[in-house]
């Protein structure tokens, strides 16, 4: 409704009047409050600016009651009948003499207008639809209070009303109301049935008086009807039905169901309950009516099912994004999320739907939607999906659709094959298709498949910025056609990610002449995990010292990267056109001397490295993602607790925390370094200590946890610490050996009154009670701006 001018003009003129004159009373809260509301505003401007009498008269004389009734007469009939618009007979037959109506002309022209049809006509309607059923239900609950009338009723003299002689009540005419409501196909009397259900209340016909006769329902009448309603929840109703009987609940002020779906939400426990037709009904309609916007939704908040989805699809469509990975999804979902994708109303531009056994015959459902005028959708992701050659035909066809607004497509882990491939790349050739990130990591794609995807990105018509080709086997001969699309200025390309593709130093030779290119658009560069050794690095640098490379992030991860390759890297990232920013060795041996050198490179003015990762972390800890190293985590031992000082400072005690932020990605604000056990000792911490004092240095997080670093080492980067040009903000010292001598040193920095030193973690060492009373005082030290410490062991 909000997306509707007439009902924000009648929400802001019935708002304007209550704020300045409500007298201490409620502002509307329900839609049958607000047209009301609307219905008494304009009978007073009539009262006051037509019939020139005062703000205390009455607003409701016997000819406006009339018309009133008249004109609720004409929408009920005219609303039966499925028309929007009448003629001067039908006006006539409903008892409303236009020479009349003019006189209450004023008031009319914000309930009802006359326009010139067809052969100079007049035609007449309401301002609105929405309108025209308020003051339908109008009609036929005044009708029923005055005479007992349903008229809602096919045949008042049917024979079943002959032979049971039933004396009619207001709990048989919403009963009627409910059930014409939802045998409506097209949702017509929705708004008509919520209207007529709030007339009933007695607080909203005391708002009509003098208008409306004084003879409301009483509450087990209204009870009735909610027990009515809520049956009817529990059948098998369309999404659209069983949202609008809540609307109903909400009108006759019956919260139950709702609040018992709140609850379930806030404990926690509505992802394992089994939930009834109504309580499924209810959790959608809480979703929806949510002040939040509902930019995403997961499904596995609710329940990892299928079920749980088909159930979910009226929020689904409301959302922006949805996450449905590892949801148990099936052929039958896709069809359901193609009527989605084809709806008109549809919000959705993200959709993830990896880790689901969709198969190729779900991907041609989903393609109907996708090539849809009305389809919105800018990101797909059909990861382990078990699809094959036969999926990318479908996706090719999408991708060649004038109506596509397909930007973002990750096919990864699929067997899609050269095959596949190849017909994918016609669509990416189309002169329609907007894609501009496509992942075929893990899809079995070799030389042939590489051909294919060269002259699509070599075409002047494509936009694809980001290929991600990991994990696949594009053979020497493939990555060179490869490169060589790169280096065409007619290529877009600007990401590519080429991790565990089988690379050696040949490679290197070739994709150092791209980054030398000045046509190259290449800014950011994935080969982890391949066997450039230091030779192969050799080559690159060369192509990373040109004055016309653009590259910004490149990751080595894995590469059999060495002191010597290290020595030709720091030579790269030190060169005065160097635009290189983020630059990942972990999984190599770098050795001391390299370390070194590499900090030394980002201690100079004029290296633009920010983000530099390297070491080694356990295996069962390291994490991988696209274009990024491996991260070590642990977990939070069993007496891990918080607390806080005199000062209420927060104080964490905790194994092994490592401190957020300590490891940053690109969209990080701060700059970071992980070397987490990377086997480095007190003369690293020398190395580092001089990093921290140096003026030009950026770094704000620091992590060093599990390195024998010691007392020594630790009162060696102390005094870096104290520097009044330090940046840091984040320090992990845990399990570095740390003693009471190192926290002594740590405390007259943490106090340094040019320190901005915000987190300190130093679980897993062993400072003694007198070196924690000792951190303790230093955190009440007014001029200290720590303000989270980490320590303690795991029993």
């Amino acid at each position: 409704m909000c997306h509707i001018p007439v009902f924000c003009w009648i929400t802001a003129t019935v708002l304007e009047k209550v704020l300045k004159s409500r007298e201490g009373g409620e502002l509307p809260k329900t839609l049958t409050q607000m047209y009301i509301h609307h219905l008494v505003v304009q009978a007073k401007v009539k009262t006051v600016k037509y019939d020139g009498g005062a703000a205390t008269d009455p607003h409701w004389s016997p000819e406006s009651r009339e018309m009133m009734e008249s004109l609720g007469k004409l929408a009920f009939e005219e609303l039966q009948k499925g028309n929007l618009i009448f003629y001067e007979p039908d006006l006539t037959e409903c008892g409303i003499d236009l020479r009349a109506a003019s006189v209450y002309s004023g008031m009319l022209t914000q309930v009802f207008r006359e326009e010139s049809g067809l052969y100079q006509d007049k035609v007449f309607c309401f301002i609105h639809l929405s309108l025209q059923e308020f003051l339908a239900a109008l009609h036929v609950h005044q009708t029923f209070i005055k005479s007992g009338i349903n008229l809602l009723e096919e045949q008042q003299k049917s024979r079943r009303s002959k032979v049971l002689k039933t004396k009619p009540t207001l709990h048989l005419l919403h009963q009627r109301a409910v059930d014409e409501a939802l045998k409506s196909p097209n949702g017509n009397l929705d708004l008509f049935l919520r209207f007529l259900l709030g007339l009933s209340l007695p607080t909203n016909q005391s708002l009509l008086r003098g208008l409306l006769a004084q003879r409301g329902s009483s509450s087990q009448t209204n009870q009735k009807t909610v027990q009515y309603i809520k049956e009817k929840l529990s059948e098998s109703l369309s999404a659209e039905r069983s949202i609008n009987l809540f609307h109903c609940l909400n009108e006759l002020n019956d919260g139950s169901l709702v609040e018992e779906i709140q609850q379930s939400l806030r404990s926690g426990r509505l992802s394992t309950e089994e939930l009834s037709p109504a309580q499924w009904s209810a959790l959608v309609f809480i979703l929806l009516s949510s002040e939040e916007d509902l930019k995403e939704f997961d499904l596995k908040k609710y329940s990892a099912s299928e079920e749980a989805l088909l159930k979910l699809l009226p929020v689904v469509k409301a959302s922006s994004k949805a996450l449905l990975s590892s949801c148990g999804l099936s052929e039958r979902s896709c069809g359901a999320l193609s009527s989605v994708l084809s709806s008109q109303s549809s919000s959705l531009t993200h959709l993830d739907l990896s880790n689901n056994d969709l198969q190729d015959s779900g991907v041609k459902l989903l393609s109907s939607g996708l090539e849809s005028p009305h389809c919105n959708l800018e990101a797909l992701r059909l990861s382990s999906c078990g699809l094959s050659e036969r999926s990318c035909g479908a996706l090719s066809s999408v991708l060649s659709s004038q109506s596509s607004s397909l930007t973002h497509l990750d096919l990864s882990n699929n067997q899609l094959q050269d095959s596949g491939v190849k017909l994918l790349s016609s669509g990416l050739e189309s002169p329609h298709c907007k894609l501009e990130a496509l992942s075929l990591s893990g899809c079995l794609v070799s030389e042939e498949g590489c051909a294919s995807l060269v002259s699509a990105v070599s075409s002047k018509s494509s936009h694809l910025r980001e290929l991600d080709l990991s994990y696949n086997h594009p053979g020497a001969s493939g990555v060179e056609k490869l490169f060589a699309a790169v280096e065409d200025p007619q290529c877009s390309l600007d990401t590519l990610r080429l991790s565990s593709c089988g690379l050696s130093e040949r490679s290197c030779g070739a994709l150092s002449s791209v980054l030398s290119s000045q046509s190259s658009s290449l800014t950011h560069l994935d080969l982890s995990h391949n066997q450039l050794q230091d030779s192969g690095v050799k080559l690159l640098s060369s192509g990373l010292e040109s004055p016309h490379c653009k590259l910004e992030a490149l990751s080595l991860s894995g590469c059999l990267v060495s002191e010597e390759g290290c020595a030709s890297l720091v030579s790269a990232v030190s060169s005065k056109s160097s635009h290189l920013r983020e630059l990942d060795l972990s999984y190599n041996h770098p050795g001391a001397s390299g370390v070194e050198k590499l900090f030394a490179a980002v201690e100079d003015p004029q290296c633009s490295l920010d983000t530099l990762r390297y070491g080694q972390g356990s295996p069962a800890g390291v994490q991988h993602a696209p274009g990024t190293g491996p991260t070590y985590c642990r977990q939070s031992g069993p007496d891990s607790y918080s607390g806080h000082t005199k000062t209420g400072r927060p104080l964490t005690r905790g194994p092994g925390l490592r401190i957020p932020g300590a490891r940053p990605t690109r969209h990080h604000e701060g700059h970071g370094r992980m070397l987490s056990s990377c086997g480095l000792s007190e003369r690293s911490c020398g190395a580092l200590s001089s990093v921290l004092s140096s003026q030009s240095s950026s770094l704000t997080h620091l992590d060093l946890s599990h390195n024998e670093l010691q007392d020594s080492g630790v009162k060696l980067l102390s005094s870096g610490l104290e520097s009044p040009h330090c940046k840091l903000e984040a320090l992990s010292l845990s399990g570095c050996l740390v003693s009471e001598e190192g926290c002594a040193s740590l405390v007259s920095a943490v106090s340094s009154k040019s320190s901005h030193l915000r987190e300190l973690d130093l679980s897993y060492n062993h400072p003694g009670a007198s070196g924690v009373e000792k951190l303790f005082a230093a955190v009440e030290d007014p001029q200290c701006s720590l303000d989270t410490l980490r320590y303690g062991h795991v029993k």
